[in-house]
């Protein structure tokens, strides 16, 4: 059974609320994922809590993935920055280990990249097409620790630009994708990861970067199969 968790719901009034802890079975929805700007930027569990969230410029994410979700017929969204009661230790450290499920069970996985501009699908140009390839291939996402359980957990994984374009998905950019991280494409499109060496699988994560050593740790629960209690503040 999936850990309780917290989910987001956009309203017929474009109003984007949290639900309550939600135990058993879980209904279906969509998560995002994302690199995450200055913590002053984004919004947190108290910020959707208190409504002061909307005015900060990671709202905007947060109703990227609302709008996407519910053109994809999912009622219900998850958004790492806001549905996690951080200042609750027991409750992240139970996320942290629930996190690689959680985006593994997701009907749909969209992922934001702000670093990535495609202004338009029917763009001609091709010196714009060339623009925004080697924005991909360079897009900080593909550098952080916590975003590799993100590309490899889900089954269908969704790439956009800043401007909300879609750039395609994990089955349709997987050897493009590969060749960026040096994730094998049977990895990326779902082969067990048992099957895969723990060495290999820990390569995966070597030139990824986390804002705290213990979280190049943490970032890797869910990928090598193990459960453990969190210590913040202990590094590697």
């Amino acid at each position: 059974m999936i850990q309780a968790m917290r989910l987001l719901v956009l309203n017929d009034s474009s109003e984007i609320s949290l639900t309550g802890e939600l135990l058993g079975e879980i209904p279906r929805y969509a998560i995002l994922s994302h690199t995450w700007g200055p913590a002053t930027e984004e919004v947190n569990f108290k910020d959707m809590t208190d409504g002061t969230g909307i005015k900060k410029p990671g709202y905007d994410k947060i109703r990227f993935c609302g709008e996407h979700a519910k053109r994809d017929g999912l009622h219900y969204f998850w958004v790492d920055s806001c549905c996690i009661d951080k200042s609750n230790s027991t409750e992240l450290s139970e996320a942290i280990n629930s996190m690689f499920r959680w985006y593994q069970t997701a009907a749909k996985c969209y992922v934001y990249l702000a670093d990535v501009s495609r202004p338009s699908l029917n763009a001609s140009d091709r010196s714009r097409q060339l623009s925004w390839e080697s924005a991909f291939e360079k897009s900080r996402w593909f550098t952080r620790g916590w975003t590799l359980q993100e590309l490899v957990a889900p089954a269908s994984v969704e790439f956009f630009s800043k401007e909300g374009v879609v750039l395609g998905d994990k089955q349709s950019l997987g050897r493009w994708i590969s060749d960026i991280t040096g994730i094998p494409v049977q990895a990326l499109h779902g082969r067990d990861l048992p099957s895969f060496s723990m060495a290999e699988r820990l390569s995966w994560q070597e030139c990824r970067e986390t804002t705290r050593e213990e979280d190049k740790a943490y970032s890797l629960l869910g990928i090598c199969g193990v459960h453990m209690p969190l210590i913040f503040g202990e590094g590697r």
